[in-house]
């Protein structure tokens, strides 16, 4: 009897302190148990609608911390595998509290600088907690993704995507180095893009529309030619979210265009700067996140922050061809732009943000009426893989920037209208082609390599995440050519299509390039633009009225068999011809959190005050859910068969105790 009761009371105390003093099931917990997981922290950036202009240094440095602070937990995450197997409590412990108290101080620091010279907002100090968030389901699943085009549902955008990570290497120790993670999908084991991530363009149906043209429209379009990076300026310095702080993106950057940029760039050096435009008048400034192939390949940044050290494996595609077109607005004349005007489209953090500021696009050549927001595409042979960036087209006429670096500029809705006294600027239209092949999904990638974007560690490569960025340092004579131009209805500019041929050189005369062969290019229902957007309307990638029909060829689009006949010659091979990448990014990320890096989606995915803007955002299914409406894992933490593994001890005590009991009334009744 005294050794049973012993031992039901030794394993009751043993449960209750290993699961928090019989505390609820943690949700961490359950998260962990049901796979590969990523750090989900509200978006303080976001929060922050208006900031003094004397705070703006110190809460951009903040701000950083914070991105930095996110990406070291989740690294910390990914390398403890084993202890968290061990210990129930390791990721609450040794993970998730530290984080909060480190954002805690930090928010508390924004505040007190914005308090300083302006109103202390309130109520910040909610959004220091952050939760861990499953990221797969089983490969295969949400087939269709989520589409663009007018008439969808813009609500959350993750369901396709959450959890689609499977964790490859699960309760294995993940300290392992570059060389040796060859063959696990390139080296990425549970943070790579699964199956789930792509789809089969040919199963997606047409859904891109345009607003009808009024009479006052703008029709016509202007058309700059800056290369495709194929002198290879990359660095994870972010100029727009994070100046002043290297690694601030936490992922690379291809730039054309100016080539002034890193995180110490002031304006004056963006207008003293030297550009791959052909037009020298041009030198604004064009980036977006490297696309990789998952192929095991280290690059030079293999070592360095924002690359290898964050996730960001393999070898990086060269674009094959960048078209940047700027049209004018399906309802109004437009306006210049003004000189340094910054513009971030799309939400490098919106796999845990949400689709709120999502702007994604990606497409085939041939198939440009169909774009996904939450997939990447399997392109059939003899098209390319596109990814197609609309600017937001309204500017509210007084700032070149915001707080949360969305504010100042918004979409138009549906119809193209500009609302709340903002006024129609021209439209940016940006469109990358990429020769790469659909990958082997039945063999995680090993035959034919998976493609997909950098970002930010806790995003794990989710084609939602897709961005791009924009100053505009255009010279005022070229700038109010081009709108003069847009709103006349002409086509106008220099140098067509970007194609593989190389960059035009940074100060020099550009050399002649390939360009795109529009013979026997027929229409594919999207006018003679196929993807290039044409004159104003929603957000995604809908095809409008240029004159570049996309790269279909000669090709049927609903069935294309072979190579495009206008490839161009691949002068700029990504894996032969193009240098080794630039490297800026030194600092290393296990460094103390002065050395803040901002990421991207800081400001990236603010949601700040588009007002009735968003309409041009392209939509997105409502296929996925918040995190917070996840469907929690059968069989977690305090299910009935999990109590049952961990009391067996406590049964067995509880056998021996009345066992006893029984056996003492037998000889007490023996002994009478």
């Amino acid at each position: 009897m005294l050794g049973g009761g012993a031992l039901v009371a030794a394993n009751v105390y043993a449960t209750a302190t290993e699961s928090g003093s019989g505390q609820q099931p943690n949700q961490n917990d359950q998260v962990l148990a049901s796979g590969a997981a990523t750090i989900d922290c509200p978006d303080v950036g976001s929060k922050l609608t208006a900031v003094p202009d004397q705070a703006r240094a110190e809460v951009d440095k903040e701000l950083a911390l914070l991105d930095k602070q996110i990406a070291e937990a989740y690294q910390r995450l990914q390398n403890t595998a084993r202890a968290q197997l061990q210990d129930a409590g390791f990721a609450d412990n040794a993970i998730m509290n530290p984080l909060k108290d480190k954002r805690t101080a930090t928010i508390d620091r924004i505040a007190i600088a914005i308090g300083r010279v302006g109103e202390k907002p309130q109520g910040l100090e909610s959004l220091a907690a952050c939760t861990l968030r499953a990221t797969g389901n089983e490969a295969g699943g949400g087939e269709n993704g989520d589409q663009g085009g007018d008439g969808q549902d813009a609500g959350d955008a993750n369901q396709g995507e959450q959890g689609q990570d499977q964790n490859q290497g699960d309760g294995q120790d993940q300290d392992q180095g570059q060389g040796e993670q060859q063959g696990d999908n390139g080296g990425q084991g549970g943070k790579a893009p699964v199956a789930a991530d792509y789809v089969d363009i040919k199963n997606v149906q047409p859904n891109v529309a345009q607003p009808q043209q009024q009479a006052n429209a703008s029709r016509g379009t202007f058309t700059t030619s800056c290369g495709v990076n194929a002198n290879g300026l990359f660095n994870s310095d972010n100029i727009i979210v994070a100046p002043g702080v290297t690694n601030g993106a936490h992922h690379f950057h291809d730039y054309i265009g100016n080539q002034a940029n890193d995180a110490f760039a002031s304006d004056e050096d963006l207008a003293n700067g030297e550009t791959t435009c052909v037009d020298q008048g041009d030198k604004s400034t064009y980036y977006w996140p490297v696309l990789r192939l998952q192929n095991g390949v280290q690059e030079q940044d293999a070592n360095s922050p924002g690359g290898g050290l964050e996730g960001n494996v393999g070898e990086i595609v060269t674009p094959k061809k960048v078209t940047l077109n700027f049209v004018g607005n399906p309802q109004s004349k437009v306006t210049e732009m003004p000189r340094l005007l910054r513009i971030i489209t799309g939400d490098a953090k919106a796999f845990v943000n949400g689709t709120a500021n999502a702007n994604a696009s990606w497409s085939c050549t041939g198939f440009e009426d169909r774009q996904l927001k939450d997939k990447y595409p399997l392109c059939p042979q003899g098209s390319d893989v596109v990814r197609t960036f609309k600017f937001q087209s309204c500017w509210d006429g007084r700032n070149i920037d915001s707080a949360n670096h969305r504010a100042h500029v918004a979409f138009a809705d549906a119809n193209g209208n500009c609302g709340n006294g903002f006024q129609a600027i021209p439209q940016l239209v940006q469109r990358i082609v990429y020769d790469v092949d659909a990958p082997s999904l039945n063999d995680g990638g090993r035959t034919v390599p998976l493609f997909a974007v950098d970002t930010f560690p806790e995003q794990v490569h989710k084609p939602v995440t897709d961005h791009g960025d924009f100053i505009n340092v255009f010279d005022e004579d070229l700038m109010k050519e081009m709108v003069d131009c847009i709103n006349a209805g002409r086509k106008c500019g220099v140098g067509g299509d970007a194609g593989a041929g190389g960059d035009a050189g940074a100060g020099e005369e550009p050399q002649d390039k390939p360009t795109d062969k529009p013979t026997e290019k027929p229409d594919d229902g999207a006018g003679d633009n196929g993807g290039d957007a044409g004159n104003g309307g929603n957000g995604g990638a809908d095809a409008g009225n240029g004159d570049n029909a996309g790269d279909a060829g000669d090709k049927d689009p609903q069935e294309p068999a072979t190579k495009a006949p206008d490839a161009e010659p691949e002068v700029g091979d990504a894996a032969t011809n193009r240098p080794d990448p630039k490297v800026y990014a030194t600092p290393s990320p296990t460094q103390g959190d002065q050395d803040a890096a901002p990421a991207e989606g800081s400001d990236d995915n603010g949601n700040g005050s588009e007002g009735d803007y968003n309409n041009e955002a392209p939509d997105v299914s409502g296929n996925d859910q918040a995190a917070g409406a996840e469907t929690q894992p059968q069989g977690g933490s305090g299910s009935l068969a999990e109590t049952g593994t961990q009391l067996w001890p406590a049964a067995a005590g509880a056998v021996l105790l009345i066992s006893g009991f029984l056996l003492l009334r037998r000889m007490r009744r023996s002994s009478y």
